[in-house]
Order: C-alpha cells, then sequence, then structure tokens
C-alpha cells in the first residue's frame, strides 16, 4: 500500500494486527472469525498476537492499537497475579 510504513513484520502478523483492529465488525464469535479468516486456532491467534504486540515494528505500524493491546494484557496479568481491584462502597 502507498504510504504504509516498511515493516519486518511477517504478513501473517500484519493480518493478525489488521484482524485485531477490525473483528468486531464481523458477525458472530470472535473464535469463530478467527478460525474462518486467518485459518488458525484461537489459542494460535492469541500466542502470535501475544508476540507480535511486543515486535517493534508493530508499535510503529499502529500505536494506538498496539499500546490497547499491551495495556489490556497488562491488566489481564495484573488481575491474575494481584486479584482485583478493590471498590470501596459508597454510602
Amino acid at each position: 500500500m502507498v504510504g504504509m510504513p516498511l515493516t519486518d513484520l511477517t504478513p501473517t502478523e500484519q493480518s493478525i494486527l489488521d484482524f485485531e483492529r477490525a473483528w468486531w465488525q464481523s458477525p458472530g464469535p470472535k473464535g469463530a472469525a478467527i478460525r474462518t479468516q486467518l485459518q488458525m486456532s484461537p489459542s494460535a491467534y492469541y500466542r502470535r498476537l501475544d508476540a507480535v504486540i511486543d515486535h517493534p515494528d508493530a508499535l510503529d505500524l499502529d500505536p494506538l492499537l498496539v499500546r490497547r493491546l499491551r495495556r489490556a494484557r497488562a491488566d489481564r496479568r495484573r488481575r491474575r497475579y494481584v486479584g482485583p481491584t478493590r471498590r470501596r462502597r459508597l454510602r
């Protein structure tokens, strides 16, 4: 594409980012869309996505998406190891 930065991301890695950017527009569950559009299992997809968002070129390609995904991953890890944040009850 004209105007797209050159990256060291593979076409599959770029497809994963493209999918993650727009999957919510697909009808049906995300897992089914992963299988149909990317021809991989959801578990393989999430392993690859986790690696892709750590790639420096992914951040150059789509900084907003990659930062959002990194934040979501950090939040999931924090909840897993620390537990949910406690909220004060309002009276």
